[in-house]
């Protein structure tokens, strides 16, 4: 297996461009970083609506609830409250009462399961940064998470490439390999601990940089598999082409899925927030 040369320089080229913005909105913090997360979690819902668009769910009442959610979920900038029961309800009567009154009953559970799923556990998931992002000293752990998933994801790409033998996951993700999995994860974790040294050691102890180290590292790639996993059963390659070189938006960010909430309540627990 090699490395497609022409889409690595437009990855590289369209990198070099969305980084600074990414690395501006998380250091300026507070709207702005929240706008960006609003924005991404959004495109992220739309192009996760358009990949299960063969299900006929209700797209556009989905997307004004995904919107307006994504939303409530950074002005209230709650953890786990009543408030979250309060429009998971109101989500999901407003579903309910949409198929009820559609008159086809077929596949409406189905319909109901996928929508809700967009609508809720994307913009909940993701948001997650936005609530690291508010924690003392926020923008060094939040550059943290974002640089250590972006080198396992690359180390990961680039070595099972060039040296991948053993497929991790042959029927959700054929270009994954065993060997490029257990690189990134090294490397993930050595990153860790360099950035530490570097720029946190004040802020982090070096066990709990080993363990975020690994958590990132194993979620990460864990992430980017089930949103692989939605794809092949879409038929899909990349949840759309937005980002030339990279696909869409949810391909980008589909690792933050689980290493936000999960970095998240890691240092909730250890630091008692």
């Amino acid at each position: 297996m090699s490395i497609d040369i022409k889409n690595f320089v437009i990855r590289t080229l369209v990198a070099s461009i969305g980084i600074p913005v990414i690395v501006t909105c998380i250091y300026y913090g507070h709207i702005v970083f929240s706008v960006m997360m609003i924005v991404i979690s959004v495109l992220c819902v739309y192009e996760y609506f358009t990949m299960i668009r063969k299900y006929h769910i209700h797209k556009n009442i989905s997307m004004i609830m995904a919107v307006l959610f994504s939303v409530l979920l950074n002005y209230n900038k709650f953890n786990i409250n009543k408030n979250i029961l309060l429009y998971t309800m109101l989500m999901m009567l407003i579903l309910f009462s949409i198929e009820i009154f559609n008159g086809v009953v077929t596949s409406s559970i189905v319909r109901i399961s996928l929508s809700f799923f967009g609508i809720f556990f994307i913009p909940m998931t993701l948001m997650h940064l936005v609530y690291i992002r508010t924690l003392p000293h926020g923008m060094e752990i939040t550059f943290f998470i974002i640089i250590v998933t972006w080198i396992v994801d690359t180390a990961a790409y680039i070595i099972g490439s060039l040296f991948g033998i053993h497929k991790l996951t042959q029927n959700i993700s054929p270009r994954k390999t065993l060997e490029g999995s257990i690189v990134g994860c090294i490397l993930g974790v050595l990153i860790s601990i360099l950035f530490r040294t570097l720029l946190m050691q004040q802020i982090l102890t070096m066990s709990m940089t080993l363990i975020l180290g690994c958590t990132i590292s194993i979620i990460g790639q864990f992430s980017d598999l089930a949103e692989s996993m939605i794809k092949r059963d879409s038929g899909i390659k990349d949840s759309s082409c937005l980002i030339p070189g990279h696909g869409g938006v949810f391909d980008r960010f589909d690792s933050y899925i689980f290493v936000a909430p999960t970095v998240y309540y890691i240092l909730s627990l250890c630091y008692k927030l």
